[in-house]
């Protein structure tokens, strides 16, 4: 092994955690080769480097190919995930006091639950313990994450005006004056008011009374 002063041993560890994955790994097997004759053990105790991270480096320069890194299996597992029960217990709680958006512009869904709301029905309704249950802002993330927002749950409103609105008053007017040149013909007015689902709103569009 190469005499190096601590200086520069010093400059090393700073060069290597500049870089990142396939780079990071190829300087320090290039190190390695170079200031421990190759040996892992070696370059594990000078340097400080990872045992594994040092072979997998020199797998690759002897390979010549590249490891793929899964950056996205990092990190801990988002709550919902981890159990797929939770989000479950969470949908059965909040669907009950749910509607989609009421203009339906988006696929929202809209619930007047808050994030305590919801942690209190999953102590009390589904029997979790509030020690494996996530903080108030956390429960918030979760909601947002599921696609509900919080919102006032709006009343049902009757469409003021479809699409078809104008050609249905033009085709009736035009009835209309053909009947008035028929003797025969005996005009009845008949106001009616025609139902139009607008979407799953809670309730069914009415009041909770």
């Amino acid at each position: 092994m190469d005499a190096v002063p601590e200086r520069y041993e010093a400059l090393l560890c700073s060069a290597a955690r500049r870089l990142t994955g396939a780079k990071h790994r190829s300087f320090i097997a290039e190190v390695t080769e170079s200031l421990c004759d190759g040996n892992v053990r070696r370059a594990e105790r000078r340097f400080g480097w990872g045992r594994e991270t040092i072979q997998k480096g020199l797998h690759e320069r002897r390979t010549g190919l590249r490891c793929v890194e899964n950056f996205a299996a990092r990190g801990r597992p988002r709550w919902e995930t981890e159990n797929p029960q939770r989000a479950i217990d969470i949908r059965e709680i909040v669907e009950p006091r749910t509607q989609v958006d009421p203009e339906l512009k988006s696929a929202r869904r809209y619930t007047n639950m808050s994030a305590a709301e919801v942690l209190e029905s999953l102590r009390e309704q589904k029997h979790y313990r509030t020690e494996d249950l996530p903080s108030e802002r956390s429960m918030r993330d979760i909601l947002n994450r599921m696609n509900y927002r919080l919102k006032r749950i709006q009343k049902g409103k009757p469409l003021k005006k479809t699409k078809d609105t104008d050609a249905i008053f033009a085709n009736v007017r035009a009835v209309h004056e053909q009947s008035r040149l028929e003797p025969d013909t005996l005009e009845i007015s008949v106001d009616t008011k025609a139902k139009v689902s607008l979407g799953e709103y809670s309730r069914g569009g009415k009041k909770p009374d």
